[in-house]
């Protein structure tokens, strides 16, 4: 049983922002150790239904726990990408009352140096979200060509200086395997010609990879669609990000859905004819003074909040 703690960041706002029926059905889409699950079951009626998806086999152990605790609840092992496959062959799929997602990695996945998350603490290069199947961080570095690896630096961790610091890594690879963090945020390290006051050079590379080996663009690309597809109209879906590329995608989501249907320009439509599919709720909520003071990896927290206005196309 892990032993890393885990501070649910933005708790009150995020779980009240999807709250509806108290009897209705809900998902956490990222349970974690299930801080936002229990805050939410703490709020709901005995007939109500929470499900938690988790990639991390650690995750899915703690919400076993919880669902031993309490009967309302049901863990689920998938990706949130999953969400509509699964919720359809449970008869639920249009159903859902509200839908939280906390984005990212969680505070035991960056303390626990084996997993290999964090450049902090010396451990194996893995990062994968889900240690029972994919590739490990240190089996795409080696494999990956160094354009690729430059895209990627460049475009996951938008780091200015990917072609560089992925020619380094690539001659270093060829004299050795790659396979301790501590090994690659020294090689980063000794390549980036620009180090940031305050911000240890490999942390942008670090995003970068952990990214792509979880592929967590495109799974938080479906899960929006397909979070859409899962709720009631009037259901809410509220979403927490901590870096700019999650954040600017469910911004675009929300935007694009809440305008509806593309027209060609010119033409005398009306709102309704556009078929918005989301209304977005008031303005990004960031975490307090107070909670950043306690917890500093709040702080670059967002979450945004739009509600199902029609049934999805």
């Amino acid at each position: 049983m892990s032993t890393f703690v885990h501070q649910t960041v933005l708790l009150d706002e995020a779980v009240v922002s999807i709250l509806g029926a108290r009897d209705g059905v809900y998902v956490d889409a990222t349970f974690g150790r299930g801080g936002h699950t229990r805050h939410l079951l703490a709020m709901l009626s005995p007939t109500a239904r929470v499900f938690g998806f988790d990639k991390d086999p650690e995750a899915i152990a703690a919400g076993e726990r919880l669902a031993q605790e309490d009967a309302r609840f049901a863990i689920v092992h998938a990706s949130f990408a999953d969400i509509l496959s699964v919720l359809k062959a449970r008869g639920l799929a249009g159903n859902i009352d509200g839908v939280l997602a906390d984005l990212g990695v969680s505070s035991p996945q960056l303390d626990d140096a084996s997993r290999g998350f964090s450049f902090q603490n010396d451990g194996p290069l893995d990062m994968r979200m889900d240690t029972t199947r994919g590739q490990s961080a240190a089996d795409w570095l080696a494999a990956v060509d160094e354009v690729e690896m430059a895209r990627v630096f460049f475009e996951y961790g938008e780091e200015r200086h990917s072609r560089r610091i992925a020619r380094a890594i690539v001659k270093a690879r060829a004299e050795a395997p790659i396979t301790r963090t501590k090994v690659l945020a020294e090689i980063v390290a000794a390549a980036h010609p620009a180090w940031e006051r305050h911000k240890h050079p490999a942390t942008r590379v670090f995003q970068a990879i952990r990214i792509a080996v979880n592929s967590e663009l495109a799974d938080i690309q479906v899960f929006l669609r397909d979070a859409l597809a899962v709720l009631k109209p009037g259901g809410r879906l509220a979403v927490i990000s901590f870096h700019s590329l999650e954040d600017r995608l469910v911004k675009q989501y929300f935007q694009k859905e809440a305008k509806g249907d593309d027209f060609p320009p010119g033409l005398p439509v009306t709102v309704d004819m556009l078929k918005p599919r989301l209304r977005i709720v008031g303005k990004a909520i960031e975490p307090s003074p107070a909670e950043v003071a306690a917890n500093p990896r709040a702080r670059s927290a967002r979450l945004r909040v739009a509600e199902k206005i029609a049934e999805a196309a």
